[in-house]
């Protein structure tokens, strides 16, 4: 019997502290190698619940200036899937939150279905995120994902109709991945009222963690959407810590932001 997966423990360990996920996204390989493994490490300790690498891509259809920008970086340092999913397994067991893989499809079916489930498994890769993937294409590689433990998450936005958006959120594994906002990811000063609304009744369709991404990047828009979600997915916010901080400085003004988040986060104080 396999062991349950650690992003279903996080979120029921959540659940009884009275606290909605903080993942963080961060581009694999950016700003370096062993740098990055410090603000890993100091994600995790300052309150991040889910990691979510991202592996580089030339051809990002879902990613925003900010990402594009640090994906580039990671990519002119020869960056892969496999050195990405190498250096997750270095560090696995020197954090304890959950590491989630978001990939375009293309690397991974260069890599191959069943070797990429494989070597995420053995990586300590909990689940997938792949935002060009359609539950109707997803079979092939949610075999080979379940096959070894893994969840594969899908996307669901608020163009998609409410038939199909019940029908996402009952394919996905681990959470739901609601996309805030109609563009692609970046930080955002506000957000709409509709989105409270829509994320509310999304989070009725399903009995499945849902959390949000695209756009979120303050207390604020935590604020004002807790009560519609179980989770918040920030990553340009913090990849323009990283890229606007000078080094040494770095490490302290990203725990101090996600000091910030976790604590709107909890709404049990």
């Amino acid at each position: 019997m396999k062991s349950p997966n650690s992003i279903d423990l996080v979120f029921k360990a959540l659940k009884r502290r009275k606290k909605k996920a903080l993942i963080a996204y961060l581009a694999g390989g950016y700003p370096r190698w062993n740098f990055q493994r410090n603000l890993i490490k100091a994600l995790d300790e300052s309150g991040v619940d889910i990691l979510e690498l991202g592996v580089p891509f030339s051809d990002p259809i879902a990613d925003g200036p900010t990402i594009q920008f640090a994906s580039q970086k990671s990519l002119s340092y020869g960056t892969t899937l496999q050195r990405i999913l190498a250096w997750a397994k270095s560090i696995r067991n020197e954090v304890k939150m959950p590491f989630v893989i978001m990939s375009y499809m293309n690397p991974i079916l260069n890599y191959g279905l069943k070797k990429f489930a494989k070597d995420a498994a053995d990586s300590g890769i909990s689940g997938v995120i792949v935002p060009d993937l359609i539950p109707e294409e997803g079979e092939d590689i949610k075999k080979s994902l379940e096959s070894e433990g893994l969840y594969l998450i899908f996307l669901v936005a608020p163009t998609t109709p409410k038939s199909r958006q019940k029908d996402i959120a009952h394919k996905t594994k681990g959470f739901l991945y609601a996309v805030s906002v109609r563009g692609v990811t970046g930080a955002r000063k506000k957000l709409p009222l509709e989105t409270k609304i829509w994320l509310k009744n999304l989070s009725r369709l399903t009995t499945k963690p849902v959390c949000v991404g695209f756009g979120i990047s303050g207390p604020k828009q935590i604020k004002m959407l807790r009560n519609s979600v179980d989770g918040f997915i920030i990553g340009s916010a913090f990849i323009d810590v990283i890229r606007q901080s000078e080094g040494r400085y770095t490490k302290v003004k990203l725990v101090r932001l996600v000091k910030t988040l976790a604590k709107e986060c909890s709404y049990g104080r």
